[in-house]
């Protein structure tokens, strides 16, 4: 099973930009391919995918709110995955996980994204 943990959240301006890294430990890509997700969770609200890779970083996908603002990418070497996010706005403040998904390709349920971070948090202000 592989361990996640999800870091650089804070706060910013809006406007502003973050980016969020998501280190794996125990099983990690060195030892299985994994396709990875990052999530978001604002109190009151439900989970909402924001962007996902593929193993081999080859595809991506986003939610439509999020292109062009966030990128998100993969060092597998450093079995870390990251979100940069630019231009944020009001609506994204929200706890971001990070979770992955057994194999090379992004699954297109998310209950296939088996293993989940504790989260980081991410507070945008006006």
């Amino acid at each position: 099973q592989v361990q996640l943990v999800e870091s650089g959240g804070g706060l910013v301006q809006a406007g502003g930009s973050l980016r969020l890294s998501c280190a794996a430990s125990g099983r990690t890509f060195s030892d299985y391919a994994y396709a990875m997700g990052w999530f978001r969770q604002a109190p009151g609200k439900e989970r909402e995918f924001v962007a996902a890779i593929s193993w081999s970083g080859g595809r991506l996908y986003y939610k439509d709110s999020v292109k062009g603002r966030f990128t998100i990418s993969r060092d597998n070497a450093k079995n870390t995955v990251y979100l940069q996010m630019g231009s944020l706005k009001p609506e994204d403040p929200a706890g971001y996980y990070c979770a992955a998904a057994e194999g090379a390709w992004v699954p297109a349920d998310e209950r296939d994204f088996h293993s989940w971070g504790p989260g980081t948090q991410v507070t945008v202000s006006s």
